[in-house]
């Protein structure tokens, strides 16, 4: 799921229920997702970069189809930048199924070493591309929510989407 990185990077911007989001990709794949907290970050006229951009556009159209409860998992190429164990932690946050959640533990586990709980978080700080790598859906050990790089209220909206639309 996660590749290489590319070297030309492009980026458009879309709304979404979670606000301004801009999407930047390579000419291979999307390297990140990010949440913009205001408009002025925006630079006019990058909407039309949105749509001449296929994988950007696949972005969003995956992430329209997410948010309307509609796409549980993504096809859009990945290819966030980070060291090697920062790239375990997120592809083992792509196995974790949509509208479940894991604790920091479970991931560190997944990722090859039990005992790097707080290293997870701190890949989890680091994780690029917002959503698609789902580190939100990773909580405390005693089941709390804890911090996400988009805000705890956006982490609960997200977790509320998915487990409303789980389907099982």
């Amino acid at each position: 799921m996660i590749q290489a990185n590319g070297e030309n990077k492009i980026w458009g911007y879309m709304t979404s229920p979670i606000g301004l989001l801009k999407i930047t990709a390579s000419d291979a794949a999307v390297t990140a997702v990010e949440r913009i907290i205001s408009e002025e970050e925006k630079p006019a006229g990058m909407e039309d970069k949105m749509i001449e951009h296929p994988l950007i556009r696949q972005c969003c159209e995956e992430l329209q189809e997410y948010f309307a409860g509609c796409r549980q998992s993504f096809d859009v190429p990945l290819a966030p930048s980070g060291t090697p164990f920062q790239q375990r932690v997120w592809n083992a946050l792509c196995q974790i199924p949509y509208g479940k959640t894991r604790t920091y533990g479970e991931v560190a586990k997944m990722a090859g070493n039990s005992k790097a709980s707080r290293a997870v978080g701190m890949a989890n700080h680091r994780n690029p591309i917002l959503i698609l790598i789902p580190c939100h859906r990773v909580i405390g050990s005693d089941g709390s929510l804890t911090g996400y790089a988009a805000g705890l209220e956006t982490k609960k909206y997200l977790l509320q989407l998915e487990k409303e639309n789980g389907h099982g």
